[in-house]
């Protein structure tokens, strides 16, 4: 009777141990691919007509940066300043023509005394502490402006506004065809659309539309990014991003990469 109970209890441990293990591994699942499914890399892909084509897995080499505030803000303050002409200027009383003699006698007018038409109180007059020409520009480590790029990018990606399009396919330009793209894609504000090389077609078709702005990949920069809410990247465009401004270790694989196919080609032209 003894030795009863205690395999009943033993199996009873048994079943129970089984059962959270088994528990265990399905939370453990459903953590699995509750993380999988709220990727942030991973984003909607489009294709010319706006209906969705799936996701497209986003390089973690420039879209996973950890957001640096501080460094987008200097980059943003420089962007700013250096497009500044720092061109205004004035004169000074000493710079300012005429005004050798007197304008008129020192008493007995009943007006106040100057002793020159080009004092700063006078019509005509030099002005003082005015702006001067000069220059604004700020310089920055590329390295920085690069940190500053990824980390806009990613901020994008977090907050979901990040989409890829396969191609546009105009035939001609209609903004028409562009606002209903837009609109197809789920776009409710600015859009900035990166393209990998210039297209007089997709440009001529986006152009007129308000909030809307075409950018080459090579010419991203972080002003567009900050000025425009969503962003709407040509699949090209991609690799561009990553080998222009990826991390230091990611362009000198890709520029190996590079030299090597090259190298390979020339040896097969060789052997030809």
């Amino acid at each position: 009777m003894a030795a009863r109970k205690t395999t009943t209890k033993t199996a009873v441990k048994s079943t129970a141990t089984s059962t959270k293990t088994t528990t265990a591994k399905d939370a453990a699942a459903k953590a699995k691919q509750k993380e999988k499914d709220e990727d942030p890399l991973q984003v909607p892909l489009f294709d010319s007509a706006g209906e969705r084509q799936g996701e497209v897995l986003l390089s973690k080499l420039i879209f996973a940066e950890e957001p640096n505030a501080p460094v987008m803000h200097q980059a943003y303050v420089r962007q700013m300043a250096n497009a500044r002409q720092g061109t205004a200027s004035t004169k000074r009383r000493g710079e300012v023509s005429g005004g050798g003699a007197k304008p008129y006698r020192q008493k007995g007018t009943g007006r106040a005394r100057h002793g020159s038409i080009r004092e700063p109180s006078m019509k005509g007059g030099g002005v003082v502490f005015g702006p001067h020409p000069r220059d604004y520009s700020q310089r920055m480590p590329k390295q920085m402006r690069r940190l500053a790029l990824r980390s806009a990018l990613s901020q994008k990606v977090i907050e979901g506004r990040v989409r890829v399009i396969e191609g546009f396919g105009f035939e001609e330009p209609r903004t028409k065809q562009a606002a209903d793209l837009i609109t197809a894609i789920g776009f409710d504000d600015t859009t900035l659309v990166v393209l990998p090389a210039p297209n007089y077609v997709v440009s001529r078709s986006f152009e007129n539309l308000t909030g809307s702005k075409i950018i080459l990949a090579r010419n991203l920069n972080i002003r567009d990014l900050f000025t425009h809410t969503y962003l709407l990247l040509a699949k090209d465009s991609l690799e561009l991003l990553e080998e222009n401004f990826g991390r230091p270790e990611s362009r000198s694989k890709a520029k190996a990469g590079a030299h090597h196919s090259h190298e390979q080609d020339e040896d097969e032209e060789v052997a030809k």
